[in-house]
């Protein structure tokens, strides 16, 4: 249960980060690798999200 809350924190990173245009933070861990990880799929997520606003899709 802690992983899968984890790792929905780090994808919610993620998504601030690209949606307020912050570089993505991590640590030399492997948990920091997974973070990085989700954060950069939810700053992709984000991304596709936000051209979607912008043409009206």
């Amino acid at each position: 249960m802690n992983v899968a809350v984890g790792l929905l924190l780090a994808l919610a990173i993620g998504v601030g980060c690209r949606w307020f245009d912050l570089p993505l933070p991590a640590l030399p861990l492997i948990v920091g690798a997974l973070l990085a990880v989700f954060m950069t799929l939810g700053f992709l997520v984000a991304d596709r999200a936000l051209a979607q606003m912008e043409s009206g899709g």
